[in-house]
């Protein structure tokens, strides 16, 4: 049980919120919600609060309404096995939403995913300088991240 829990802050759509990244993630649930009451703020009997896991990973989230928005200084980090999970994840978490470069997104509600292999770690430190460096021009010239050509620039 991880000790530090992501609370996401959305624009009075959390359950359109949940039901997209339940679609998109296969082990997904919903833990709890909490409505709003008489004493608000929000209106009586919608979600206030929610507490749900995507594989594994909980988050908790608030209808906040439009004070506070997401930027790109907090992002979820989806490591990917193969170039099929990669095309999976960037498609869908980018349907209503904006495609960046070097694997990042942003979902149809702000909020950032970067869609990445599993071994970029390995190969943007690789101990041959040249070949690191050759990944990252790579992957700076990428939107969404393409394995084999990543690991044929780290040759």
């Amino acid at each position: 049980m991880s000790k530090i829990t992501p609370f996401l802050w959305f624009d009075n759509n959390l359950d359109d919120a949940i039901k997209f990244y339940s679609s998109v993630f296969k082990n997904h649930r919903l833990l709890y919600e909490v409505q709003y009451g008489d004493a608000g703020p929000g209106p009586k009997g919608t979600t206030m609060t929610a507490t749900f896991e995507l594989e594994g990973q909980k988050f908790m989230a608030l209808n906040g309404g439009p004070m506070f928005k997401f930027t790109e200084a907090i992002s979820m980090f989806i490591t990917c096995v193969n170039q099929e999970e990669i095309d999976y994840y960037w498609e869908r978490l980018s349907e209503g939403g904006q495609k960046s470069q070097c694997g990042w997104l942003k979902d149809k509600f702000g909020l950032s995913w970067q869609v990445v292999p599993d071994n970029l770690g390995q190969l943007l430190h690789n101990q041959d300088s040249q070949k690191a460096a050759n990944v990252m021009r790579a992957m700076m010239q990428m939107g969404k991240l393409d394995i084999s050509a990543l690991e044929e620039a780290g040759k």
